[in-house]
């Protein structure tokens, strides 16, 4: 499949391509979503606005125009912020302010308050507001949460997953600035499903902890447990497991079955029941994944949404209460 048919356009079709700017692209993200936008059918790139030198000659050696401020939010029509965490807040709401359709790296603000600020303001200005949670539509996450919402896997009791790197010395402090360290940076992309599917949890306990043996404050080794009314959740995360992308899973548990996501890229899940349910069989068996590339499929939804004039898949209210969560696990201000 050509790239740009991966993005939501049809190659036969005149379709006028929607012009998209980056504010920042200093986040781990940003680069392939750049690529992507510039390799995109759906999208027409007008800049960057990225103040720090270094990332703007990585960008320029790509051939994407380095562009002012003022040129990004008067020339496009989407404005994915990509900048360090602690400038998405601000960068989301001057985007909205200007008018625009934004695709908001996550996490998107480090207060539950600022976020509201940012929903509020979309609403105002009826525009879409997408979070950059990286696996809204990954098919096996996916899959596994249509076999629990299904009743596929009976009861579901228990949640788990764990989303583990290394990170260089040199970026820890960056990782830092924030209590939840790992399991804000990182933890959150799991954090997203565990509520999107259990909802709002009584209880959440976390665990954030320094075991890297550096002399920083970073919580390298991280932990939470939610408590719903019939099951529990667990998400961890950490900085100090070499090749830790292999052992990346998410699972779900049920009393007919279970659900595992292991690797999470590629995409391969197993879903072991207890009895055949949906379109699997009794016991074990792995399930054949699509092809899937991170940022595509939410970039391709933004597309659609804005031309049709409909919402996304994920509602605001979800985004909230992710976000409530995810301060709450990183006992971070409400």
């Amino acid at each position: 499949m050509p790239l740009g048919s991966a993005w939501g356009a049809n190659p036969a079709a005149e379709v006028r391509r929607l012009r998209i700017g980056f504010l920042g692209a200093s986040h781990s993200h940003a680069l392939e979503k750049v690529k992507l936008a510039l390799a995109s059918t759906d999208y027409e790139l007008v800049g960057i606005c990225e103040p720090d030198e270094a990332v703007r000659r990585r960008y320029a050696s790509l051939g994407a125009p380095l562009v002012s401020q003022d040129r990004l939010l008067a020339e496009s029509e989407v404005i994915a912020v990509e900048s360090a965490v602690r400038d998405h807040a601000r960068h989301g709401k001057l985007a909205l302010e200007s008018g625009k359709h934004v695709h908001l790296e996550k996490p998107p603000a480090d207060t539950l308050d600022e976020f509201r600020q940012i929903v509020t303001l979309a609403r105002e200005k009826r525009r879409l507001l997408q979070m950059g949670y990286m696996w809204r539509f990954h098919p096996g996450i996916n899959a596994a949460m249509e076999a629990a919402r299904k009743g596929w896997l009976g009861q579901v009791y228990l949640v788990r997953g764990t989303i583990n790197t290394t990170v260089e010395a040199v970026r820890r402090p960056e990782w830092g600035e924030f209590k939840g360290g790992t399991l804000f940076e990182l933890g959150s992309h799991l954090i997203d499903p565990v509520v999107r599917l259990l909802g709002r949890p009584d209880k959440v306990t976390p665990f954030l902890r320094n075991h890297g043996g550096l002399n920083d404050t970073l919580a390298d080794n991280a932990v939470a447990v939610f408590e719903f009314p019939t099951a529990l959740a667990i998400v961890s995360s950490a900085t100090l497991q070499p090749g830790a992308g292999a052992h990346r899973f998410f699972e779900i548990q049920g009393t007919q079955g279970t659900a595992l996501v292991k690797p999470i890229e590629p995409p391969s899940l197993q879903v072991d029941l207890a009895k055949a349910a949906g379109p699997y069989k009794t016991g074990i068996q792995i399930v054949p994944m699509p092809a899937y590339k991170r940022y595509v499929p939410e970039f391709a939804e933004l597309a659609q949404a804005i031309r049709m004039n409909r919402p996304l898949s994920v509602t605001p209210e979800e985004d909230l209460l992710v976000q409530e969560t995810l301060m709450r696990a990183c006992e971070m201000r409400l």
